[in-house]
């Protein structure tokens, strides 16, 4: 495994292989890898001949009161799961690299983002959109590998995708998860024992909403009312968010049809948890034809 820290060798490694038409399978992360990422890595391995990871904990994701300084990092672990991975380069720049001197473009996301996560995190996915657009001139990739657990981010980024014509096909692989069914996150290690044993209910109340959606239950405030019920139930966590939308558009819907996500958002002490389904709901007209 190669492991590049600047652009510039990077974009002379991408560039060689490009001349031999090469397909590069991209997987971009913040680092502190876990199966979720791995998996990811998996994917890009049996789809492409080159598998390329970034790591790049990227500042203009964090708002002014978020975890960045925090954030976990493990640069010597990462890179040895990376090549146990197979992945063939791995990408670990600095800021400065990313970010040389005072940006004289900015980028701003208009739709899909004032729901769920970007509903309190105002820039997080201009921030987002901005690394990618850097990371993707960079990388050149043939495919690149997100994970459905931030499913607001695979729909940000299909949209940027789709509106600046990147030359790359956006691959959303299935929330990988722990045997109990949480889902798989860096942020996991600051759970407590007990609310470790809390947090499955957060999967399990999203898997009970999609059988009453499959009884026929088509009102999303039923819907996402069953889900907090269940939640406060089994959990010391604050609810920050239980929502249904449309998928990709993320669209309100007054009555449940067609592809939807049902999401959710949970505060625990030390960790904020997120999780949802993509499910594709028949209306009762469509069903009785």
């Amino acid at each position: 495994m190669n492991v590049i820290k600047n652009s510039s060798d990077l974009r002379l490694n991408i560039e060689q292989l490009k001349t031999r038409g090469t397909t590069i399978g991209f997987v971009p992360t913040m680092g502190y890898l876990h199966e979720g990422h791995l998996t990811l890595a998996k994917e890009a391995r049996e789809n492409n001949e080159i598998v390329v990871m970034s790591i790049f904990v990227n500042p203009l994701q964090f708002g002014p009161n978020e975890d960045f300084d925090h954030y976990p990092r493990d640069v010597d672990r990462d890179t040895e799961l990376a090549r146990m991975a197979g992945v063939d380069i791995l990408f670990i720049p600095e800021a400065s690299d990313v970010y040389r001197g005072k940006q004289s473009v900015t980028m701003s996301v208009k739709e899909r983002v004032d729901v769920l996560c970007g509903r309190k995190r105002e820039g997080h996915f201009d921030g987002v959109v901005t690394v990618l657009t850097k990371l993707f001139h960079l990388v050149q990739p043939t495919r690149a590998y997100f994970g459905q657990k931030d499913a607001q981010q695979v729909a940000v980024v299909e949209g940027l995708v789709s509106d600046y014509f990147f030359p790359l096909e956006i691959v959303s692989v299935p929330t990988v998860r722990e045997e109990d069914g949480l889902a798989k996150s860096s942020r996991n290690v600051y759970l407590s024992h007990e609310e470790r044993v809390e947090a499955p209910f957060l999967y399990r109340s999203l898997k009970e909403a999609r059988e009453s959606i499959e009884l026929g239950e088509r009102n999303p405030s039923v819907i996402t009312g069953e889900i907090s019920v269940d939640i406060q139930e089994h959990t010391s966590g604050t609810i920050d968010y239980v929502e249904v939308y449309s998928y990709p558009e993320l669209e309100k819907l007054d009555r449940l049809k067609g592809d939807i996500i049902l999401a959710i958002a949970v505060q625990f002490q030390q960790a904020r948890l997120i999780d949802n389904i993509i499910i594709s709901v028949e209306s009762k007209e469509d069903s009785n034809v």
